[in-house]
C-alpha cells in the first residue's frame, strides 16, 4: 500500500478543492515557481490544529522566510467549507484552508488515518519544491509544533539550493574517504 513517503522525489499531484470561502481552489504544483507546504489536519477548531495553523500564521507574520512571495502555505482537513470558513475568521488565517470532505486529496497524497485510526487524517505536512516535486513530509500527529519548524527548515535549504553556485561545491568526505 502506498505512502506519503512514496511521493518523496516525484512530482506532487495536483488537485482542486473548495477553500474556505466556497470559491474552487486549485493546485498546480511548480506553476508559480514557490515552493509549497501543504499541511493536513484532522480537525479545525481542535487544541492541536488550532495551534499548528496559528504557529503558520505567526510565522507569516514575523518570518521572512514564510513570506507570500517565498512560500504557499495550504491547509486541508476533511472539514465543511462552513467550519473552515469559521476557522479561518476566528483565527485571522492568511492561507487558503481548503474542505477536503471526500479526503480524495488526503486519498492521492497517500494521508492515512491519525492516532491509531481516531482521528480521520494523520497531521501530515508535504514540502514540494519550486518545480513541483515533493522533497519532504513530515507525520507528527501529537507534536503540532514540530510541522513549522519542519518547513522553515525545508524553505532555508530551498533557498539556498535556488543560489547561484549552490551545489557546486565538493560534497564533504565521508568518514570512509578519511
Amino acid at each position: 500500500m502506498p505512502t506519503y513517503q512514496d511521493l518523496i522525489g516525484k512530482q506532487a499531484p495536483s488537485f482542486s478543492l473548495p477553500n474556505h470561502d466556497g470559491s474552487n481552489f486549485d493546485f498546480k504544483p511548480g506553476e508559480d515557481s514557490r515552493p509549497v507546504a501543504l499541511f493536513f489536519y484532522p480537525e479545525s477548531g481542535s487544541y492541536g490544529c488550532t495551534r499548528q495553523a496559528c504557529q503558520f500564521r505567526d510565522a507569516v507574520v514575523e518570518n521572512v522566510t514564510f513570506s507570500a512571495e517565498k512560500v504557499r502555505l495550504i491547509g486541508i482537513s476533511p472539514d465543511s467549507v462552513e467550519k473552515q470558513k469559521q476557522f479561518v475568521e476566528k483565527h485571522n488565517l492568511p492561507f487558503p484552508v481548503l474542505s477536503d470532505s471526500e479526503k480524495q486529496v488526503a486519498g492521492i497524497y497517500h494521508i492515512p488515518r491519525g492516532m491509531m485510526g481516531i482521528t480521520p487524517v494523520a497531521r501530515v505536512t508535504v514540502v514540494i519544491d519550486a518545480k513541483g516535486v515533493v522533497r519532504d513530509t513530515l507525520d507528527a500527529t501529537m507534536n503540532y509544533g514540530a510541522h513549522q519548524k519542519f518547513v522553515e527548515k525545508w524553505l532555508t535549504k530551498l533557498e539556498n539550493e535556488a543560489e547561484p553556485g549552490a551545489g557546486t561545491e565538493a560534497a564533504p568526505a565521508t568518514s570512509a574517504e578519511s
